[in-house]
């Protein structure tokens, strides 16, 4: 009884504080209010229609379909986003069938990111068979879009016991620099090549996208869920990778993006043949940047009173998409049993005793306004030893949201400028 009432306190008391602190605001994003009030969708509108850049959404499709999610809900999310994507994944096959390549291209590369889009929310319970469906429509387009371009190759990385799904884009240049690049929380390989792929193979560097556990199809069809000690998995991503044609041993590049931004320095400080790292956005202590997402009377509850902070998340859950989403997809992709489980689960996840051994150059981007790695760069790049750069990319940019969502070109334009200066 004593439990049930104190559980009613802490419901009265912090679920409006929780609420707020899960739908912070992006900050002055520059998509505010553009088609939504809700926070996150803004967020996740911006970053599919940024894809424009690259050729993974047209400008007209995007804001149509969000202006027809009317109400403002995960259920309606999926459906407008599964209508375009069906429509445009149409259009493309029919284009295919008469013979018109290119347009067939474009539009199952458009089809594959609507996808992505769809299924983003999608990860309760009863919900997550659409998740499941919307990826795999959306690798499935992709591979459609490829079949065209010779120079992109599956490939499978040979991982423990199994494989690593991803893909190699060579470079027309001989001996060229090679860029890895993975995703971090919630992104897929293929979603990479709109993000930075493109922008990499127009500057004449190989590339390698992969998923790694805790991602894309490693998560939804192996059901293997993120490790802290990542190093593990990308020491056999370099060993598969130096077996490919075209790569300069002497020049292999690290790039993760978002989670990644933990993932990749991890990685670079036990595997010394990565030349260059880059971190966007850096993190120092996963566990610090996820926990500002809760009051800090709460967190005390997460080992003490694990069973009343899983009640009362749960009831959050309800009312929050973003929390629905984040908890959710936390427990599934960290392996855990709770939203409890999943908080103390994130513990393992610091460079505090490993981030003094990364000896190669390492760029650590950050963004003025990022809502989600708040600090967290500037943290990663203070503790560096090595060879070190610290970009802040701001608001007069318009790029200041979470790795700069919306605002590719002058993410790789600083990527890769200088990327190309260190391999130089």
């Amino acid at each position: 009884m004593k439990k049930f009432f104190l559980i009613l306190i802490i419901a009265a008391i912090v679920i409006p504080s929780i609420v707020l602190s899960l739908q912070q605001k992006q900050q002055s994003g520059w998509y505010d209010n553009l088609i939504f009030k809700n926070e996150n969708f803004s967020f996740q509108l911006a970053r599919t229609l940024g894809y424009a850049y690259s050729g993974g959404a047209d400008i007209g499709e995007v804001l149509k379909t969000a202006k027809a999610i009317k109400p403002e809900n995960i259920d309606a999310w999926y459906m407008q986003w599964l209508k375009t994507a069906n429509r445009i994944y149409r259009f493309a096959e029919t284009s295919q069938r008469a013979g018109h390549i290119v347009s067939a291209r474009e539009a199952y590369f458009r089809a594959s990111n609507y996808y992505r889009t769809a299924g983003f929310y999608m990860e309760s319970k009863d919900r997550f068979n659409k998740s499941i469906s919307s990826w795999k429509l959306s690798r499935k387009s992709f591979l459609k879009a490829i079949a065209s371009l010779p120079y992109i190759k599956v490939i499978n990385i040979p991982y423990e016991k199994t494989l690593l799904p991803g893909y190699f884009i060579k470079s027309p240049e001989k001996n060229a620099p090679l860029l890895i690049v993975h995703t971090g929380y919630d992104g897929t390989a293929e979603e990479l090549y709109f993000e930075v792929g493109v922008a990499a193979h127009q500057r004449g560097y190989n590339i390698l996208l992969f998923e790694g556990p805790g991602q894309g199809g490693v998560l939804r069809i192996q059901k293997l869920p993120f490790r802290a000690d990542w190093e593990k998995v990308v020491t056999p991503v370099i060993d598969f990778a130096l077996t490919l044609p075209g790569v300069n041993k002497n020049k292999i590049a690290l790039l993760g993006i978002s989670f990644g931004g933990y993932l990749a320095p991890r990685a670079c400080a036990f595997d010394h043949r990565i030349s260059a790292c880059i971190a966007n956005g850096g993190i120092y202590s996963v566990v610090e940047s996820f926990y500002k997402r809760i009051p800090p009377k709460v967190i005390p509850m997460i080992s003490a009173e694990p069973e009343a902070f899983n009640k009362t998340i749960y009831e959050i859950m309800q009312k929050d998409p973003q929390a629905q989403f984040f908890f959710n997809h936390g427990m599934r992709a960290f392996g855990a049993k709770s939203p409890a489980d999943f908080m103390l689960k994130l513990k393992q996840y610091n460079l505090k005793d490993v981030a003094k051994n990364i000896k190669c150059p390492t760029l650590i981007l950050d963004s003025e306004s990022d809502a989600f790695l708040k600090g967290e760069a500037k943290k990663l790049y203070d503790v560096l030893n090595a060879p070190k750069t610290y970009y802040l990319f701001t608001k007069r940019q318009a790029a200041q949201a979470h790795i700069q969502v919306g605002a590719i070109a002058i993410s790789n334009e600083i990527i890769f400028n200088w990327l190309d200066g260190v391999f130089k």
